[in-house]
């Protein structure tokens, strides 16, 4: 038996719903034949066919021409082999659409669109139209679901089935040092044959690093231990044909599966405890039944990026709508295990180089339907799964449709707390930035759905989690008319490369029209990324047929799993449970329980007819955790433990804990401080009397912000500290000294007119130096130089400048040399330390 979890239908977008369709009235003959007249076609193809056949039939026929039948007739997709007198099915068949409808639905599931054979078929390898399967599988599920959409079939179903039924087995551990992978994978393989693509300096994966930990962590997904043959790196060759050293690719494959086998032979197996009492066990990728069955809004998507590839230099847009704003990936980007990819800093290579931030980007040519269906509707909505990767980086842009740093159709950006929007219409300045408050702290590191949605009825709104920000957006809403349509679409970063975002994005979505609070609420519910269920049998533990404890498990990120959501099910729908007691339920991986992440140690509970319901089963606990990876999906193997369940036991003894430490007696902490960048501003103002409003200073404030001390340890002062406080002292200094009555106020009775010959002979030198250690000069302190030492520096520093040679002086050098004296002062230690 099986059971049904039912999930609400995912109605997603047909191409038909954002082009302009002609009203067709059906017109049937009297004597009750078939009439004859030309359908409208929405595929954007430049090679779209005009379709003269019968009508449609029904109002599903007409949905599944308009969803499935116009994408797919083109001779450069399904056309040339499944259109008329093609091969069976014949379900693009251009002469009677009623025909192709029948033909389709032998070959599509209207309730698991995903798992349609026309799906599959493609998903193996069957004539894709793009450079990924996995993408024209996820094209063609669009397609189907918008189908479905439109019937009366609209719940989407999982139904729950039992796994392959294996005992826990001995595993193959990855070894924790990477001398036996650098001896047999990487020194005769990957560094040899891959460094040119895959080096610190290429793209990602960095299989082929110099830094051999670095490999080593991103070669361990690709490869299985227990099965060589499966490894990605073994399938990449064999299959994919990809970068094959020599001119056979299989012999290539086989050298680097018997490189795997080498590896492998040199782990120690990990046996399972014969005393622990196990559920069966279950491998992720092979076992888990895929659980991303929808309960999204989607029908307003016109670009969809959810970053399933995991590897390449193409982030594919899945939306179905045509032209594919496909993205390119550039600089240090990674791809995120689970679905995503993480945006990083520009970072020095080993060699010397730098590789640029990281960024993904569209061409303009493709971007360009953002223009078009965006200005149509008058409205938008930016929907982003994102994990910003930390709260201190400023005017960086997560997902932007821009042309310049300057120039912007729409922009979603962070500055430190802040989710920020930037949006050109009729009414708004496109770089005057609509955000959350800086007291609300919206905006967090860690994975966090945001939603940005434009409508003339509501102006600007943001969502984060499923709830509105609360923020009122101060400009009147208006046109889209002046939006630009050259402009590109950008992910992590500006058009220029100077807007640099850090973190990871899981999912990027355009839709075409604002979404509603309860959509947006519910595409929070449903999650990101790629989901399953994981069915552990325990029947022989409890006595019953079919009976399994059910968990939802993902993929965290690169380095972990996540699982939530535990319940007990019998897929028998004739089985109850009665009276069965749980006790102590632990996750294992590879052979031994997981060292962390036990969340369910705990529990203590009955299974009983009390709380289960046939079908759905009794839910055991409302908790999550997060497990570390250790293989990788395609072969770490998970079961559970119990301390008792039904009437087996495992009489477990807890570790002693350890003694504790006593704390290292560290040095003492200095007693003098360093100030931090916003006391520095705040001291520099006071200290000029320049504002810190005034334009240039906070132009240069914000620009070497982050470059200036956070903390008040003195210890953690660098060289490049240094430098951001010399430009705030010059920005501050040339404030002061360009302006004719400040400085007369500052300098009294000092000609600034003179040359240097003059200006600074007959007292004119002590007229500045004076003034500077009165006003940036402490008094009775014991830890700084006294001001006989700071006259004598800035004295030598007046005389040297003064010194022109034979071309004389420039008539501002006077100015210029109280400028310079003035920030040597102001930038130095007396300034800085507190």
């Amino acid at each position: 038996m099986t059971t049904k979890i039912r999930n609400q239908r995912n109605a997603m977008r047909s191409v038909a719903t954002i082009a302009t369709l002609v009203i067709t009235t059906f017109l049937l003959s009297a004597c009750g034949g078939e009439s004859t007249e030309t359908l409208p076609n929405t595929a954007s193809s430049s090679d779209s066919i005009s379709y003269t056949g019968p009508t449609p039939a029904s109002d599903d026929v007409q949905n599944f021409k308009l969803s499935v039948w116009d994408n797919l007739v083109q001779d450069n997709r399904c056309g040339s082999c499944h259109g008329t007198g093609g091969q069976s099915p014949t379900f693009v068949d251009s002469e009677n659409i009623n025909t192709a409808y029948s033909q389709a639905n032998s070959v599509v599931s209207l309730s698991n669109p995903s798992q349609s054979l026309m799906v599959t078929k493609v998903a193996g390898g069957h004539n894709c139209w793009t450079s990924s399967d996995a993408v024209c599988a996820d094209i063609l599920t669009t397609y189907i679901s918008n189908w479905a959409g439109g019937t009366s079939n609209s719940a989407k179903t999982i139904e729950l089935s039992a796994p392959a039924i294996k005992d826990p087995g001995n595993t193959v551990p990855f070894p924790t040092d990477p001398e036996d992978f650098e001896t047999y994978v990487y020194k005769p393989l990957l560094e040899k044959y891959c460094s040119d693509c895959h080096g610190d300096s290429g793209q990602t994966p960095y299989i082929a690093s110099s830094n051999i930990e670095t490999a080593y962590e991103q070669s361990k997904s690709r490869i299985n231990l227990a099965t060589p043959e499966n490894s990605r790196f073994v399938v990449r060759l064999a299959f994919d044909a990809h970068n094959c050293w020599s001119a056979d690719c299989q012999s290539d494959a086989a050298e680097m599966e018997s490189a795997i086998l080498a590896l492998s032979a040199e782990q120690e197996l990990e046996p399972v405890d014969a005393d622990l009492v196990t559920s069966k066990a279950l491998v992720l990728d092979n076992d888990g039944l895929l659980a991303n069955a929808g309960g999204r809004f989607e029908d307003n998507i016109i670009a969809l990026y959810e970053f399933k590839a995991g590897d390449g230099q193409t982030a594919f847009d899945t939306s179905g709508v045509s032209p594919a704003l496909n993205l390119t990936l550039s600089g240090n980007v990674d791809w995120v295990g689970g679905w995503g990819v993480d945006m990083g800093p520009a970072v020095q290579t080993d060699q010397g180089g730098t590789v640029p931030a990281g960024k993904a980007q569209g061409s303009t040519a493709d971007s360009r339907k953002l223009h078009t269906l965006l200005t149509g509707t008058g409205e938008y909505a930016i929907e982003a799964w994102v994990a910003p990767g930390n709260i201190t980086q400023e005017d960086a842009r997560i997902v932007t449709y821009s042309g310049s740093a300057s120039t912007r159709n729409m922009t979603l950006s962070q500055s430190l707390q802040r989710y920020e929007v930037l949006h050109r219409s009729s009414t708004s300045d496109e770089n005057t930035p609509f955000a959350t408050q800086d007291g609300d702290k919206l905006l967090q590191a860690t994975l966090q759905h945001v939603v940005v949605n434009y409508s003339l009825g509501t102006g600007r709104q943001i969502f984060v989690n499923g709830q509105q920000s609360g923020d009122i957006d101060p400009d009147d809403a208006g046109l889209l008319s002046e939006w630009d349509n050259s402009f590109a679409l950008v992910l992590g970063n500006e058009t220029d490369g100077k807007s640099a975002w850090q973190g990871a994005i899981r999912m990027v979505a355009i839709h075409d029209r604002a979404l509603t609070p309860s959509q947006i609420q519910a595409n929070f519910e449903v999650g990101v990324g790629q989901k399953f269920f994981l069915l552990f049998s325990v029947s022989e533990l409890v006595g019953l047929n079919d009976s399994f404890i059910v968990f939802e498990v993902s993929q965290f990120d690169s380095f972990s799993y996540r699982f939530t959501s535990p319940f007990f099910i019998s897929l028998d729908e004739t089985v109850e449970p009665s009276n069965i007691p749980l006790q102590g339920m632990r996750l294992g991986i590879n052979g031994k329980e997981a060292t962390v992440g036990q969340a369910w140690a705990n529990l203590d509970l009955v299974l009983d007819s009390e709380f289960y319901e046939p079908g759905t089963g009794q839910p055991l606990s409302r908790l999550g955790t997060i497990i570390a990876l250790e293989n990788g999906p395609e072969s770490d193997e998970f079961f559970l433990t119990f301390d008792r369940l039904g009437s087996e036991e495992y009489s477990r003894t807890e570790p002693v804990l350890p003694q504790t430490a006593s704390p290292a007696d560290l040095p003492a902490s200095s007693s003098i401080g360093l100030k931090t960048f916003d006391e520095i501003n705040e001291s520099m103002a006071r200290m000029t009397g320049v504002s810190k409003t005034q334009a240039a200073v906070t132009s240069t404030f914000n620009t070497v912000k982050q470059q200036l001390p956070t903390i008040e340890n003195i210890d953690g002062f660098l060289s490049s500290h240094q430098m951001a406080v010399t430009q705030m002292a010059i920005q501050y200094c040339d404030a002061l000294i360009s302006d004719g009555q400040a400085r007369a106020d500052f300098f009294p009775g000092f000609n600034f007119s003179a040359p240097p010959a003059t200006a600074f002979e007959h007292g004119g030198k002590s007229l500045i130096t004076d003034r500077l250690l009165e006003r940036f000069v402490g008094v009775n302190l014991s830890t700084q130089p006294t001001a006989l030492e700071v006259e004598t520096e800035v004295g030598d520093l007046i005389a040297k400048l003064s010194d022109c040679g034979v071309d004389g002086c420039a008539e501002d050098r006077t100015e210029t040399i109280v400028k310079a004296s003035c920030a040597a002062v102001l930038g130095s230690a007396t300034t800085l330390v507190q």
